[in-house]
């Protein structure tokens, strides 16, 4: 390894559907973090590693900032404040838009008191003109003064190997952290678990997708097969009727299209079999948080 090697830590953080994920997603070119249009898709940090010959950036994507209305509202902006805490840069990604809202101007504050390089990244740039572009960059830099601005759009995934080489020289020397392998640190099942909840989220309507949570009952191989067993819970018993649907239409929609990626997670065929349960209020609940994955006192990794 060279001695000009460089390793460390990018927090992305920014209020939900700005884009995080799919940028994430695009530069290290495996899908790991789950999109949808909807709100909070994200809700724990999500570790994962890029590495090249020169360096090594390991990624933590965060929950968007939000107003929280229960236990695991808390949670999720937890996780993305104290993921600041843990960076050598911070990406501070937004929309080309010169209207900056509150949630905007939170995550403004926050970054004002911190140390840590930041680079304003202003995604979706193909949705505008160069005009509203520049005007956006101009909100933002006389709010706060950032180390780089680098404009980039996710999904035609461009000037994303511009910002790639911003982060690196904002990295301290030093050794990897994970062996050159290593995409992410997040454990199969989790994955295949956000998998549900993704296809989950985007069949649904309305309010259920922030009230459901996915957790991997069996996950077992055998000769040419692995077999899944998940249930997806939910707050309320008419939540259960439309996430079942009529004649269990529903969820067999939800099964078929994250099976097709849990096969390409996994390598393998895979039997995915899926239940539904009620467990009224669970955001609000201290053990069945913990239960499915978001531990109100935990580290958040």
């Amino acid at each position: 390894m060279s001695k000009n090697f460089r390793s460390g830590f990018a927090t992305m953080i920014g209020r939900p559907n700005v884009g995080k994920s799919t940028l994430m997603n695009r530069i290290i070119g495996q899908k790991i973090a789950i999109t949808s249009d909807k709100p909070q898709t994200t809700r724990k940090r999500i570790r994962t590693v890029y590495t090249t010959d020169e360096a090594q950036i390991v990624f933590l994507d965060t929950p968007g900032i939000h107003k929280t209305r229960n236990k695991l509202g808390e949670y999720m902006v937890n996780a993305a404040k104290s993921a600041l805490n843990d960076s050598d840069v911070i990406l501070f990604v937004v929309e080309p838009t010169d209207i900056i809202g509150k949630g905007e101007q939170l995550i403004i504050e926050m970054l004002r008191g911190s140390r840590t390089p930041r680079i304003l990244v202003i995604n979706k740039i193909d949705t505008v003109s160069r005009e509203k572009l520049v005007e956006a960059v101009s909100a933002y830099n006389s709010l706060l003064e950032f180390d780089e601005t680098v404009p980039v759009s996710a999904i035609k995934e461009d000037n994303i190997d511009e910002l790639i080489k911003c982060i690196i020289e904002y990295l301290p020397y030093g050794e990897m952290y994970y062996d050159e392998d290593t995409v992410t640190d997040q454990p199969i099942r989790q994955i295949a678990s956000e998998l549900i909840r993704e296809k989950a989220l985007r069949c649904l309507k309305e309010e259920i997708p922030h009230g459901i949570a996915v957790t991997i009952e069996k996950m077992e191989q055998r000769p040419g097969i692995t077999d899944v067993e998940a249930t997806i819970v939910c707050e309320r018993d008419s939540h259960k009727g439309i996430i079942i649907g009529k004649g269990g239409s529903m969820l067999k929609k939800i099964g078929q299209s994250a099976r097709r990626e849990i096969e390409e997670l996994l390598e393998s065929k895979v039997n995915l079999q899926l239940w539904v349960k009620v467990r009224k209020d669970w955001r609000d609940s201290d053990i069945l948080m913990k239960n499915y994955g978001y531990d109100p006192k935990g580290d958040f990794d």
